[in-house]
């Protein structure tokens, strides 16, 4: 039992300026954290115990499936970055500095580098295989805006494990193991989630799955298959390759050239020509690290960088800037087309379906019409580039797929051998030969995991706790405590539950009932019992589900039990 009297937990009606999300707002005002600098905050009791109780749930899952728990340095060489070819690649947000000797490190934003040098040095043959590590530790990542609160900052608690195997087969394995205690781990949090398909990105490897917490302020659109299992990241999404040649004329004459003063965007377009935008040949140039590169798409579309990068196989792409684009067209942009386009050129599958249309003509105030694909150009490959629409046909089933926001929590990746070949962490096999090891990585952001769960569990009047990581199960208000039978009653409720293994919150301050009542729902403990005097006198007190709002009066000496009852039925919707 915690008197709220002797607890360090400032409410306040204030709503910070700076706080952008719900979860920024209602954790800076019900006392769990407090701002230090940009992106970087104290985490006050209640705020850490919610912390622990995340940490607790991630601990039991990883240990259940088989990982062992050590802790890595915070601080990092730079030898082992450059080993893997990281230390330039990576960008600003990883923060570089020196010590006195004028050496090289780094404030670990992830930690693949330092547990395969671990691994190289400690494990020598496949029988020491499979292995899981994990640590729950400081990162530092230095973003360019830290902004949400918890949910981008630059300094933040991450689970980051890492498995090793002989071979891609084990790997596989491990990474279902993984994936498997994920769900185990979002489900006993009480949150609602979705594993889709993802992009690699910096961290690399063969397949990812992100999981992501269902919520209307998330950062990421998601699309899911109401049909089928089937979900992914909007990146990673894949789209339908349609019918050929349904939009447009078979028999379109020679392409012309048709003047379009100032007109350069799809809508001004397809609006002068009298022509729908999916009969619009979109031409965007990219520069790239593997050289400058046009990319087509239906004017109905829009491109995916990130698949655009991956068919690519490059470091990275972006959007030509206005000299690159004049010196590759000879025109300024809004007017590229693909024809006599003397540059790398692929298209979207979307392209496919235009039988003839419209395109810049690479000059000024200018387009072509009456474009044939194949005749007047082509491309160098068809594939999936574009981004993926709500209402387009599951990839999996064919029924529509919806598109919902969602937080990113965890991400899963297979990595292969990327940083087990760089760094040489190798084993013996059955037959004495040296093998690469094949590895797998698993993150999930503790501080966003419980700024996700206000996200989508909170009410005009505050959090909404799921009880698994709420940081009291149960607060008890007696609404006058210099009332003598009530402050008796709560005494002794709280003393029953807290022999009981409770977590009870006492609200014990002399302050106005109205007070108690805001700022318990602020904080939204699950369930809340309220003893006033006239109820006290009588013989009963408020049981309140702080979820529904549901309030019962229930007899003193029945209180215990019910408040109990209430405590299990809420612990099993937290139940894997």
């Amino acid at each position: 039992m915690i008197r709220y009297t002797q607890y360090l937990m400032p409410t306040t009606k204030e709503t910070p300026s700076d706080a952008e999300v719900v979860s920024h707002r209602l954790m800076l005002r019900g006392g769990f954290i407090q701002k230090v600098a940009s992106g970087i905050y104290t985490y006050l009791p209640a705020g850490l115990r919610v912390l622990r109780k995340v940490e607790r749930i991630l601990r039991e899952e990883m240990d259940r499936a088989g990982a062992q728990e050590v802790l890595m340095p915070a601080v990092i060489p730079s030898e082992l970055w450059k080993e893997s070819g990281r230390w330039d690649a990576y960008g600003k947000e990883l923060l570089r500095f020196k010590d006195r000797a004028d050496r090289e490190f780094c404030l670990g934003p992830t930690h693949e580098e330092v547990v395969t040098d671990l691994v190289r040095r400690l494990v020598r043959s496949y029988r020491q295989l499979p292995l899981n590590l994990y640590q729950i530790q400081d990162k530092f990542r230095d973003e360019i805006r830290p902004r949400f609160g918890l949910m981008r900052g630059r300094e933040f608690f991450m689970k980051d494990a890492y498995s090793f195997d002989a071979d891609e087969e084990g790997a596989k394995e491990s990474y279902r193991k993984m994936y498997e205690a994920y769900c185990r781990i979002f489900r006993r949090m009480g949150l609602d989630f979705r594993a889709v398909e993802a992009d690699t990105g910096n961290i690399g490897g063969s397949s990812s799955h992100e999981f992501m917490v269902i919520a209307d302020s998330g950062e990421d659109a998601i699309v899911s298959c109401a049909s089928c299992s089937y979900g992914a990241n909007v990146e990673k999404a894949e789209c339908p390759v349609p019918a050929e040649g349904t939009v447009g004329s078979r028999d379109a004459g020679a392409a012309r050239k048709v003047e379009t003063p100032e007109k350069r965007t799809i809508e001004e377009v397809s609006g002068f020509l009298g022509i729908a935008p999916g009969a619009l040949i979109k031409t965007l140039l990219f520069e790239t690290s593997v050289g400058n590169v046009a990319v087509l798409v239906s004017g109905a579309h829009e491109i995916n960088e990130i698949k655009v990068k991956n068919r690519l196989g490059a470091e990275w792409v972006r959007l030509a800037e206005e000299p690159t684009v004049r010196a590759v067209t000879g025109a300024p942009s809004g007017f590229a087309g693909p024809v006599g386009l003397a540059v790398r050129t692929i298209a979207d599958h979307s392209v496919r379906s235009i039988a003839s249309g419209a395109t810049g003509a690479n000059e000024k105030d200018a387009h072509l019409v009456d474009v044939v694909p194949g005749r007047d150009f082509s491309p160098e490959a068809y594939a999936d580039l574009r981004m993926v629409r709500e209402g387009d046909p599951c990839p999996r089933c064919g029924a529509e797929l919806r598109v919902s926001r969602g937080i990113e929590v965890g991400h899963v990746f297979r990595l292969g051998t990327k940083y087990s070949e760089k760094l040489h962490a190798v084993c013996l096999d059955a037959d004495g030969r040296e093998q690469v090891v094949a590895m797998g990585c698993y993150g999930i952001g503790v501080g966003r995991t419980a700024a996700a769960a206000i996200e989508q569990h909170h009410d005009g009047d505050g959090m909404v706790w799921p009880i698994s990581i709420a940081p009291f199960e149960v607060t008890i208000i007696p609404v006058n405590v210099k009332n003598a039978d009530v402050a008796a009653a709560a005494e002794t409720l709280a003393a029953g539950l807290d022999a009981k293994g409770v977590e009870v919150l006492l609200d014990d301050r002399e302050e106005r009932p109205g007070i108690k009542f805001k700022d318990a729902d602020l904080v939204g403990i699950p369930v809340r019992v309220t003893l006033g005097e006239k109820n006290v006198a009588a013989g009963f007190g408020e049981l309140r589900d702080r979820r529904t709002g549901e309030t019962v009066r229930v007899e003193l000496p029945k209180l215990e039990e019910a408040v109990l009852k209430m405590v299990a039925e809420k612990k099993a919707e937290c139940t894997a």
